[in-house]
């Protein structure tokens, strides 16, 4: 039986320990050969997507982060659209590392220990990726610890309302819009959020949040 398979029940996310941290690095690296449910790319007019990108706006020659980035697939675009700027694609696993494009920096590390000085980006993200955690209040620290004041941040991830409508591993997470915009507004001075979906002319259906912030 594969890892995740083994993995996927509802128990309440337990706290980060040497042993899961190992865990769910081993999970990740095994997902990196699943291309269905981690696919390498992503249809640019996605929300998920355009949000990122047209809230960044144009970053110039500045610095973004992809936080848990995956298979680079967001990093991409918004590099695409920023060809200037530096993006950084930093995930846990370094198989999933491999199929990022060699015009982003890549990074191999846990959002729970950012390998970048205090504020040197000017904008920071997490698509589905902070749900993956475990220590929530201490991932977001770091994502606001790195952007610059006055950078902007977002953060992508799925509804607690929602919670069981699929399985999910034993470690994950989902937030509530307010539990999420407290840890946020611990280190920024704007936050705000709203419901989104994939597509411009379909409306949300709860599932997933969108959390913007400005450092």
């Amino acid at each position: 039986m594969k890892l995740f398979e083994r993995l996927f029940h509802k128990k309440q996310a337990p706290k980060m320990t040497p042993d899961l941290a190992s865990e769910i690095r081993r999970s990740f690296e095994e997902a990196a050969g699943d291309e269905e449910h981690f696919p390498s790319t992503i249809d640019p007019r996605i929300l998920h997507v355009r949000t990122i990108v047209e809230f960044f706006g144009d970053l110039g020659h500045g610095r973004a982060l992809d936080v848990g980035c995956g298979k680079g697939r967001f990093a991409r675009i918004l590099k695409e659209h920023n060809p200037r700027a530096t993006v950084v694609a930093m995930d846990l696993a370094v198989a999933m590392l491999t199929h990022a494009d060699a015009n982003l920096g890549r990074v191999a590390a846990s959002m729970l220990a950012l390998p970048f000085p205090d504020a040197v980006m000017d904008a920071a993200y997490a698509t589905e990726s902070l749900e993956h955690a475990v220590d929530i209040g201490a991932a977001v620290a770091e994502m606001c610890r790195v952007v610059k004041p006055g950078g902007k941040l977002v953060v992508i991830d799925k509804n607690a309302a929602h919670w069981g409508r699929f399985e999910t591993p034993q470690w994950e997470k989902w937030f509530h819009e307010e539990e999420l915009k407290g840890l946020l507004q611990r280190h920024c001075r704007q936050v705000e959020c709203k419901p989104i979906s994939y597509w411009e002319d379909v409306e949300p259906d709860g599932l997933f949040l969108c959390w913007t912030a400005v450092k």
